[in-house]
């Protein structure tokens, strides 16, 4: 069943993204924005959008979504991947393709519907020669073009739920935070376990990617998380919004917290585990997660507070997503409360 949804919702993007690229003519990329040392100062020169504020995507420039997206405050994200002509990402199991030198991942922000959606920022993540370069673009208010914004930004946004809400474009050396792994910036959303096998299959069909990876396509759909075991749902969930710095060799790996999909460890995971230094931020509570008692885990405590020093994740939340804070409840409190 998820095949055959992902299928059809690509099958559909792609048709309407050719359909749009058509009628606006041919745009190229600009593999030199991609490659220079120069930090380019519009969106607009590395020519990534056929039509950038319908965000139509040029030639070459893919459209993809994630089985279980990050939670950006109800954010609507839009994701494209550009390898460049000739070259060819490497599957690489169930974890993060590797793209070629010269490749961009591409993501724009948006809030609101219809008429009244504004695009907020779009981050791009560039393949240099010497590792990956993560910029961020802020969106001017006639939605005409997006300029770097190496210091980030402050604007006021309403959130689906209707909150309103002071958003925060994070700068450039806050990108780091996120994307740091081993002292270097590296891509954390398009991983095989998160993608749709259609998309993988369309891609190597285009010779943007080698082969099918193995263990592609296993993070249930997070619409379809109801009808998905809860520990899958969770973890999921874990593996997408929290990995990406609690894992070995990122940020936040001296929490000694592991919440990668692949990790099976249970005291790695949280279970029973006793935080290294949370401060304020255990909430009074002993463990990570303490099985059958969610209101006793630290884990559920930080991921429902907005405050700062306790909030997690730290960056890219202002706002409690109540539908992970859901899922992660369900898991712990369906768990043996026995240790």
């Amino acid at each position: 069943m998820k095949q055959g949804l992902i299928f059809l919702a690509a099958g559909t993007l792609a048709f309407a993204t050719a359909v749009a690229q058509a009628a606006l003519g041919t745009t190229e990329v600009s593999d030199t924005a991609i490659l220079e040392d120069a930090l380019p100062q519009t969106l607009g020169e590395f020519g990534f959008f056929a039509d950038g504020p319908r965000q139509v995507p040029a030639a070459g420039v893919v459209p993809y979504r994630l089985n279980v997206p990050l939670y950006s405050d109800g954010a609507e994200k839009l994701r494209f991947a550009y390898v460049p002509k000739g070259k060819r990402a490497v599957a690489d199991g169930e974890g993060l393709l590797k793209f070629p030198v010269g490749s961009a991942l591409i993501k724009t922000f948006a809030f609101g519907e219809g008429s009244g959606r504004r695009l907020i920022e779009t981050r791009v993540l560039l393949h240099r020669a010497d590792g990956w370069v993560a910029l961020p673009y802020r969106w001017n208010a006639e939605q005409t073009e997006a300029r770097l914004a190496l210091a980030g930004a402050r604007l006021p946004v309403t959130t689906p739920s209707g909150e309103e809400l002071n958003y925060r474009i994070p700068n450039k050396n806050q990108c780091k935070e996120c994307h740091g792994l081993n002292g270097e910036v590296t891509p954390i959303g398009p991983k095989a376990r998160n993608l749709s096998g259609a998309w993988l299959e369309q891609m190597v069909a285009a010779k943007h990617l080698d082969a099918l990876p193995a263990g592609a396509d296993v993070l249930p759909l997070w619409e379809a998380r109801d009808r998905a075991e809860p520990a899958a749902a969770a973890r999921a969930y874990l593996d997408v919004n929290c990995a990406h710095c609690h894992q070995p060799g990122a940020t936040a790996s001296n929490s000694g917290l592991d919440l990668r999909w692949e990790q099976t460890d249970p005291h790695s995971i949280g279970f029973f585990k006793r935080p290294v230094a949370a401060g304020r931020g255990a909430g009074g509570h002993e463990f990570s997660i303490v099985p059958g008692q969610p209101e006793d885990s630290i884990l559920l405590y930080r991921m429902r507070s907005i405050e700062p020093g306790v909030a997690m994740p730290e960056l890219g939340k202002g706002t409690v997503d109540a539908e992970g804070v859901a899922a992660v409840t369900k898991w712990i409190a369906g768990m043996e409360s026995e240790r």
